[in-house]
């Protein structure tokens, strides 16, 4: 009899949104040719009855939720647990939420003795962007999720060590992001850009003040520099800090907007100079897993959740002035950024590989296979 494996928690494959998506993407496809069967619960706009269907193996249940934003996530959450519930028991499997923004509903898991592992990704009623209504929730699903998981996944050791003050070591396994190592990328996306492979800087994330952007930006922009900044994202002058943001550039730096083509997104991070990394809460950021995998030479803000992920020879900056003298530190000593990438390569190799990660997954899986069939 297959092993069954239902993932719960993310908007469904193929990917085509965030990092949980594409991880979802990757670890049903990797099950799959190893023998199980993979469901994921895949949210789709409308209303209507649950529809199913199938994609490269993995079956997918379609759940059509007719209301936008958190709110349709939560119904969408919600319906995607009773439905695994409403299942005869010898069809439940197994279950990995990813994401711990509604744990509280898996308690009805716990009722009807579905095993549950839930991926509790970083902390994230610490993110600033949040009020307090939304803080509350989310600190309130993170204790949820610790008690309520029969076993939780931290993507990074400070996720593990926040974890254990709320449940056992033993009920944790620390397990990293992955990505696709990147080699021979053509430049054609870059040049149609009017941008020099080599010659600009990379920023890849949401524009937030927790993801240090604006130090970035005036950072840069402090003095001329020989080399481009390109930022990949949404910027709207009717929102303060985006305005904030974009008043502080100078001449170098370019907004490209929001770029989903993956295509174009692989160019743009292979033939960088070097990704700057601004985020500074959360654990294993996939963003910064990919660049490893392209082998980018890395300039990151310095946090512990960094500093583990890219190691010891990326360079870190804390604040705008200190972003501006990392820059004149590559400016200067063009051998450093050769050290650095292959820095980036090694580290990437040592652990951050889809199928060291995948390889990890189905470990800790196959462990709770066995003991739901025993």
């Amino acid at each position: 009899m297959k092993r069954i494996l239902r993932i719960l928690g993310t908007r469904g494959v193929p990917a085509a949104h965030g990092g949980f998506e594409t991880f979802a993407e990757y670890l049903a496809l990797y099950l799959i040719a190893r023998g199980w069967r993979v469901v994921v619960y895949c949210q789709i706009d409308g209303d209507g009855d649950v529809s199913y269907d199938a994609w490269e193996g993995v079956e997918c249940v379609k759940i059509p939720v007719d209301r936008p934003g958190a709110a349709g996530t939560m119904i969408f959450d919600w319906m995607a647990i009773r439905h695994v519930c409403n299942l005869p028991s010898t069809e439940r499997g197994l279950c990995l939420t990813l994401g711990y923004n509604t744990a509280a509903f898996c308690a009805l898991l716990r009722v009807y003795g579905v095993p549950n592992i839930i991926n509790m990704d970083g902390i994230e009623w610490s993110r600033a962007k949040w009020g307090r209504i939304a803080k509350t929730w989310f600190w309130l699903n993170d204790w949820a999720g610790s008690l309520i998981g029969n076993h939780l996944v931290a993507d990074h050791p400070a996720i593990a060590d926040h974890l254990a003050t709320r449940v056992s070591r033993s009920k944790i396994t620390t397990i990293p992001y992955g990505a696709e190592r990147l080699q021979g990328v053509d430049e054609r996306a870059v040049r149609d850009l009017n941008l020099n492979p080599g010659k600009f800087l990379t920023v890849i994330a949401r524009p937030e003040p927790e993801n240090s952007v604006l130090d970035v930006v005036l950072g840069y922009s402090m003095k001329p520099r020989p080399f481009g900044l390109v930022i990949l994202g949404n910027y709207d002058k009717a929102n303060s800090f985006h305005r904030a943001v974009l008043d502080s550039a100078g001449p170098g730096v370019r907004f490209l907007g929001a770029i989903y083509d993956k295509r174009m997104v692989q160019a743009l991070r292979y033939h960088s100079m070097a990704y700057v990394h601004g985020h500074q809460v959360g654990g294993t950021n996939p963003s910064l897993v990919e660049a490893l995998g392209a082998g980018n030479a890395v300039i990151a803000h310095d946090n512990r959740f960094n500093r583990w992920v890219a190691g010891d020879s990326a360079l870190y900056f804390d604040g705008a002035r200190e972003f501006s003298d990392r820059l004149e530190q590559i400016a200067n000593d063009p051998e450093i950024l050769l050290q650095m990438r292959s820095a980036s390569s090694t580290r990437f190799s040592a652990g951050l590989t889809w199928p060291q990660v995948l390889g990890q997954y189905e470990k800790l899986l196959d462990e709770w296979s066995a003991t739901q069939a025993a």
